[in-house]
């Protein structure tokens, strides 16, 4: 058998679109699908170095709308892990996003400070999950309920 690898993965936008973030109930002041179709636009017109998707909940809810920028395949090869960016509204958000994944993203371009301001832990880094961890302790344990 052969194998073929991939000539290069993109930078990867991951939209979070579940029960939080993209709604209007919950952030009425934001143009949600405005915002979906810039990066997706940016993705089309990028050559094939951007992709975007979009995601059920992802997790840190009370930091909608989340959005994890996944790093290019030269990125990865560098040691980059993937970047979670939260309260990712505004367009000034939308557009270092845009910026800094064109320039490469994680591992090729440095985090920009405005992103780092917005930067957030992963749901399974974080400890303020006790539910999650109950859950996982159940699990290991070989009892589920």
């Amino acid at each position: 058998m052969t194998w073929i690898r991939p000539t290069a993965r993109p930078c990867t936008l991951v939209v979070c679109r579940g029960c939080c973030c993209g709604n209007s109930r919950k952030h009425p002041d934001v143009d949600h699908d405005r915002q979906l179709a810039r990066l997706e636009s940016a993705a089309a017109e990028s050559g094939g170095t951007l992709a975007v998707r979009t995601s059920e909940c992802l997790g840190p809810c009370e930091q909608a709308n989340v959005i994890v920028v996944q790093p290019s395949a030269e990125g990865r090869r560098r040691g980059a892990r993937a970047v979670w960016i939260g309260w990712a509204k505004d367009d000034d958000c939308t557009d270092a996003l845009l910026e800094w994944a064109a320039a490469g993203g994680p591992g090729v371009t440095p985090l920009p400070p405005v992103l780092d301001l917005q930067r957030i832990e992963p749901p399974a880094d974080r400890t303020d999950r006790p539910a999650r961890a109950a859950r996982s302790a159940r699990v290991r344990s070989g009892r589920r309920r």
